[in-house]
């Protein structure tokens, strides 16, 4: 049976990106809107403080959540419940399906490691570049922190 992202990782990707209608930088500086949507925004879109509606930035989500739902498809190889596959989506929603293709907690979660082995490695992707520097942000750190909840079903 194929995975789906749980409404409970929906509602945390909502919650952790927010709901901004009108184009703006991340903190890292990438040009965004809606739920997180960085896909087709660019820095004019920011400049000239284009908006969309709600129903656009839910169409926008649903979208983006395809994506990232086939990039975890194709990474993971052991059974996932419907929660632990969102909280994986959610992860890499914000990060990028690289950035868990290239990851340790992809090859712990592939190994059926411990919980605490994948806690260890879910946890260290804390941090984004502001300014150049890579610096842990608290947002981050309480995304990692919801995820790994939901993916070990607390």
């Amino acid at each position: 049976m194929t995975n789906t992202t749980s409404p409970k990782a929906i509602s945390l990707i909502k919650t952790s990106e927010g709901c901004e209608l009108r184009a703006y930088f991340c903190p890292a500086g990438i040009p965004t809107i809606g739920y997180g949507t960085t896909k087709g925004v660019t820095k004019d879109d920011v400049k000239r403080r284009k908006t969309i509606t709600e129903s656009e930035a839910e169409r926008l989500l649903k979208a983006d959540l395809a994506v990232y739902e086939a990039g975890v498809r194709k990474l993971v190889k052991v059974n996932l419940s419907d929660d632990q596959f969102g909280a994986l989506v959610s992860f890499a929603y914000n990060l990028g399906v690289g950035a868990l293709a290239s990851s340790t907690l992809l090859k712990k979660i592939n190994a059926k490691a411990s919980l605490a082995d994948i806690e260890r490695s879910w946890l260290q992707w804390n941090k984004a570049r502001v300014n150049g520097v890579l610096k842990p942000l608290s947002g981050l750190t309480k995304r990692r922190k919801a995820e790994l909840a939901l993916f070990a079903g607390r």
